[in-house]
């Protein structure tokens, strides 16, 4: 398995994208903001949502449409969720319906997703005067104008793809996502597509994205919320030649083992981008009782808003992290805990058996003050192991979120 350099979501053979700007938001006259992905042919598809109860209706009909596991193009916009309107799902509907036009496909092959100010109703002129044009405009060199178009508060586009040898072809897996803020463990990724030109049937697609998803975007969490719009798809057309995968053999685990590799990336990405953030958080939990109380240690760590200020400041106050871990809720015994920091300036060992040793306050800041940061947790009572996302808590987060409606 190999990561392509600056590979996208139009890496694998039979995907073309475009990105325009269509001022979805009148105010937007600058940044690309609504754009299309388009297989050559039809694709198995898979999908996961936001498991909040509140949904934009882009996913309500995204949902009706994969159904049958089959779809050949995105269309997406940011600067509007289309989320809580009377309106929402025809608008949803008209953009799969003028998609479709301009592809020469079925409405009901097309995924539309949305990003962007809830409760605001979603203009249908951009969409009209701008998806003939995307349908034009498709390219295999587009996929990074799509990381563009679905940015919002962004400040990096997140894009990746991965190449791995399946019964003898070359497979590749393309991802492009978008997210900054409202992002929480439960599809804490507001928006990803990913491609693939493996030949996967639909369930397993779905079996496979259901793995990756639980060690990586549901590993991310940023400020505590979860978004209303969250939708991670992924196409599959079967392109590379492989025979397709039907069971989970070992061509299956291969597949999905670089779809986890790549859906990490993504998450740490994610992650590193929060809103105002300044560092990248990883918490490395082993040594667990089980699978699933390292990954709840790992994630009351990395949700902690004391853990994430402390990072911020390059506190080494490790007794939040223990703290944190105490009220998880995960069979913990504490008086085996040991906690390490570790960045490119080196490591240090912070707490033993549950309780303070002996460190250097001047070698933990050195290390806290890089981008970087890996909480490294030994729970000692098993082999159980997790690692979780996030980012530190700064002061620019609530100047971003106390005015992003305005």
């Amino acid at each position: 398995m190999k990561f392509i350099e600056n590979g996208t979501v139009t890496s694998p053979k039979g995907f073309k994208a475009s990105g325009v700007i269509g001022s979805v938001k009148p105010s937007n006259t600058i940044k690309r903001d609504i754009a299309l992905i388009a297989g050559d042919v039809i694709c198995s598809t898979a999908a996961v949502f936001t498991k909040n109860l509140v949904k934009s209706s882009a996913i309500i009909v995204t949902q009706k449409n994969i159904a049958n596991g089959k779809a050949q193009a995105v269309i997406v916009n940011s600067g509007n969720a289309n989320t809580c309107n009377a309106d929402g799902e025809e608008k949803a509907l008209r953009m799969c319906e003028l998609t479709a036009k301009s592809l020469g496909i079925d409405k009901t092959d097309v995924i539309v997703a949305s990003t962007g100010v809830i409760g605001q109703p979603l203009p249908i002129e951009p969409f009209e005067n701008s998806i003939p044009i995307l349908a034009e405009k498709l390219s295999q060199n587009g996929g990074t104008d799509v990381a563009e178009a679905i940015m919002t508060t962004d400040t990096v586009k997140k894009e990746a793809a991965v190449q791995v040898e399946i019964g003898g072809k070359t497979v590749t897996i393309g991802a492009v996502a978008k997210g900054s803020g409202m992002i929480h463990i439960n599809m804490g990724t507001m928006l990803s597509f990913v491609t693939t030109d493996a030949a996967v049937s639909s369930d397993m697609l779905k079996a496979a994205l259901t793995e990756a998803v639980e060690q990586s975007y549901n590993m991310v969490s940023v400020d505590g919320d979860t978004s209303t719009n969250d939708t991670l798809a992924i196409l599959a057309n079967g392109l590379a030649g492989n025979s397709e995968i039907t069971v989970k053999n070992e061509d299956y685990r291969i597949f999905t083992d670089a779809l986890t590799a790549l859906c990490k990336t993504m998450a740490k990405k994610l992650a590193a981008d929060g809103e105002g953030a300044t560092k990248l958080i990883i918490c490395k939990v082993n040594g667990a009782k089980t699978m699933a109380d390292a990954k709840g240690a790992a994630k009351a760590v990395i949700c902690s808003s004391l853990v994430k200020a402390a990072m911020f400041g390059a506190d080494a106050n490790w007794g939040r992290i223990l703290c944190a871990i105490g009220y998880s809720g995960c069979d913990v015994d504490v008086t085996k805990v040991d906690v390490a920091f570790e960045s490119k300036s080196g490591r240090i060992d912070v707490c033993k058996s549950g309780a303070g040793v002996e460190f250097s306050e001047e070698l933990a800041k050195e290390i806290l003050l890089e981008s970087e940061i890996t909480i490294d947790v030994s729970l000692n009572d098993g082999s159980g192991c997790a690692e979780a996302f996030g980012c530190d808590l700064t002061y620019d987060y609530v100047k971003i979120n106390g005015d992003y409606r305005t």
